[in-house]
């Protein structure tokens, strides 16, 4: 079952032991209005353990996020995946810093990590920063992060087909987080986040 934090305001420290065999899913979610630094150390201690951190975050005003996640391959055989997806607006500040740390003796490793941003405004500023540590030499790892802003193209044809501006927007911005929220196993609990972040993205349109 898929472990879902909604992040609060403050500090959030976790560590995390995998062990063989064994496999962890994780969705952390942040809420527009809170300011949060989170710090993941996550790692897999067994043979054949597996994790999967996921996180979306949306910050329409003058928050500050810092999140934090050292994904460390100890053992053979094992895999993770990072996906972390967030919408900055306002003057709201975000740092991201995830690091895969692939031991000698690790052979056999797959590991991923994605971080994914949209600009809204002038005033946000993201600063990403995904990296690789690799000391073994039969693994298959990759890297990467983009920062952007809402397609114009997709909103002109969104527009021309009888949709309105805002709501384009909104579309965009509920598709951007979606793969995020899918992860969520339990329909309701993912439907009714889902509302969540829908309301809360209609604010920042507004």
């Amino acid at each position: 079952m898929t472990e879902v934090i909604i992040v609060k305001d403050g500090q959030l420290l976790r560590s995390i032991d995998v062990q063989a065999g064994q496999r962890t899913d994780m969705v952390l979610l942040v809420m527009p209005g809170v300011s949060c630094d989170v710090k993941l150390d996550v790692r897999l201690s067994g043979e054949g353990a597996e994790a999967n951190v996921y996180g979306a975050y949306v910050c329409g005003g003058e928050e500050k996020v810092k999140i934090a996640v050292d994904m460390y391959h100890d053992l053979p055989h094992c895999n993770s995946r990072q996906l972390f997806k967030g919408i900055a607006g306002g003057t709201s500040r975000v740092d991201f810093y995830g690091k895969i740390i692939v031991a000698q003796d690790a052979q056999r490793t797959e590991a991923y990590q994605e971080n994914h941003n949209i600009l809204l405004t002038d005033g946000a500023k993201v600063d990403t920063k995904p990296q690789l540590e690799i000391y073994a030499d039969d693994v298959k790892c990759s890297h990467g992060a983009t920062i952007g802003r809402l397609n114009e193209e997709e909103q002109f044809y969104m527009r021309s087909r009888g949709i309105s501006l805002e709501d384009a927007k909104v579309l965009q911005m509920i598709s951007f987080i979606a793969p995020v929220l899918e992860i969520i196993q339990e329909e309701s609990e993912r439907e009714q986040l889902a509302v969540r972040f829908e309301d809360a993205i209609r604010k920042l349109v507004k």
